[in-house]
């Protein structure tokens, strides 16, 4: 019933989730992803433990192939369940059980993969992928909502669509940009809007968050709106 990509950015090394589907509010239970570990994407008839199972084994340092064998291999409903995962090392795995509703699988590319069910046609896969890999000058979170986009085109969830997600961790433990669209007639219209909407003042402001470098980040308000107003300025040019 969704389809989504597991990316890393090869600029940044941030880890980055996208998801869109017919079902309400996709982005609760179905992506996951935790600075310097990996992401993943659990979907079709979800097994909502596969994502904080999954993030606890890739934060010990389990490979992506190994975290998807002991999640499906534990679960006695893996037939119906769809799971994309990629570690710090940045290796993939893919499994798609054999009772998900078709269209469905997957394609596994460099630094990325792309997974479906309940899909139009193949080329749904095939197109999200594609737009992903021609939109490298883009930044990170327009480059995934460009490629679900292109897949929804090609026709996307065959039931429609109602809502989609999306979410970026850098270095830290908490997200760098974490937007959902619960319930909507264009969800992946306004999860576009909502990132530009983030990038008018929100990722500026994030800049001076504290991190595990700097426990207490930037605190003087005059230093971050000066930082502010310089960034946008520039963004403007």
């Amino acid at each position: 019933m969704t389809w989504s990509i597991v990316a890393r950015d090869p600029e940044s090394g941030a880890f980055g989730v996208a998801v869109a589907t017919r079902f309400f509010a996709v982005g609760a239970l179905c992506i996951h992803a935790a600075g310097g570990a990996g992401a993943l994407a659990t979907q079709a008839l979800i097994n909502p433990t596969y994502g904080p199972r999954g993030l606890r084994l890739l934060r010990e340092g389990v490979p992506a192939q190994t975290v998807v064998d002991v999640l499906t291999g534990s679960d006695d409903g893996r037939a119906t369940r769809q799971l994309h995962v990629q570690d710090a090392a940045g290796r993939i795995a893919v499994f798609t059980g054999a009772d998900c509703v078709s269209w469905c699988g997957h394609a596994v590319h460099r630094g990325f993969s792309v997974a479906g069910n309940m899909l139009a046609a193949p080329k749904v896969i095939a197109e999200t992928a594609r737009e992903y890999e021609s939109k490298a000058k883009l930044g990170f979170a327009r480059r995934l909502i460009s490629a679900l986009k292109a897949g929804e085109a090609a026709g996307g969830d065959k039931r429609g669509r109602q809502s989609a997600a999306l979410v970026i961790h850098t270095s830290e433990e908490y997200p760098a940009l974490d937007l959902r669209v619960d319930d909507h007639a264009d969800p992946l219209a306004e999860l576009a809007r909502l990132e530009e909407v983030s990038r008018e003042r929100f990722v500026h402001f994030a800049r001076f968050f504290a991190t595990q470098a700097s426990p207490a980040g930037v605190y003087d308000r005059a230093m971050i709106e000066a930082g502010i107003a310089s960034a946008t300025a520039k963004d403007a040019r």
